[in-house]
């Protein structure tokens, strides 16, 4: 294949940025989208240019590194797909294709496309974790847990934090990554102790950090590579004004 690429090109968070067109040939098909940006960075390091900078990792669809804008959908346009594992039969001979670094004000860029999504670490610090010592692993069927419970939890955990709910957001809110952290503890028994606090100071966090607020666009859902559920933010809604209430009281 032949393609033409338009991509986001910026030294760094203080420079204004720029789109530049690249032209490539021979594409393969079974090439996944990293592989075929790695190909041009081949040739433009042999050029004696600077090649494009973009995040990646495990390069298995579990790690949420390969965060890239791809025409305007975040991922690509591949339903439940990573950036690195879509693949460049999802194109044709001769597009034209639009690549650009996630857009929000808490995912500053730090190089053409790659940012910083360092937000979503602090709010995980905030208290993504459950703080009790528990000591070795339980047996497994120790800790009884309904098995809709059980598998809400691993529908919320399968969320890897690369932010394409962000990027889909008008609003660039951080809603459906923040719920699915905090319903992933608030459906088992081990997440109980800290429940309250969690979800407040989870939430807390992320409206410091600048996200915006959720308006029921659904934009986050349907970009999500893991297809996490919109639910989990109406539970983390309830867990949240409970818990407000419930602080209130005890003050």
């Amino acid at each position: 294949m032949k393609l033409t690429l338009y991509i986001w090109r910026q030294k760094n968070a203080a420079d204004k940025g720029h789109m530049e067109k690249y032209q490539l040939n021979d594409v393969m098909e079974d090439m996944s989208f990293l592989e075929m940006l790695d190909v041009l960075n081949e040739d433009l390091i042999l050029k004696g240019k600077e090649p494009v900078a973009f995040d990646h990792d495990c390069r298995e669809g579990i790690c949420g590194a390969c965060s890239l804008t791809i025409n305007g959908v975040p991922h690509g346009p591949e339903k439940a797909t990573t950036t690195c594992q879509l693949h460049m039969r999802k194109f044709k001979d001769g597009d034209s294709i639009y690549i650009e670094p996630f857009r929000a004000k808490a995912f500053p860029v730090i190089k053409d496309l790659v940012v910083d999504r360092s937000a979503f670490d602090r709010i995980m610090q905030a208290g993504g974790f459950i703080g009790v010592s528990t000591g070795n692993a339980p047996d497994a069927h120790s800790v009884p847990v309904s098995k809709k419970n059980a598998d809400l939890a691993m529908d919320a955990a399968a969320c890897i934090g690369c932010g394409a709910c962000v990027a889909a957001c008008p609003n660039a809110a951080a809603m459906l990554f923040v719920a699915a952290k905090v319903s992933q503890f608030a459906l088992l028994p081990q997440g109980q102790p800290e429940r309250k606090k969690r979800v407040l100071s989870m939430v807390s966090q992320m409206q410091k950090e600048g996200f915006g607020a959720c308006t029921n666009f659904y934009e986050c859902e349907a970009v999500c590579p893991k297809q996490v559920s919109v639910r989990f933010i109406a539970k983390m809604n309830r867990d949240y004004l409970c818990s407000r209430v419930t602080e209130a009281v005890e003050v």
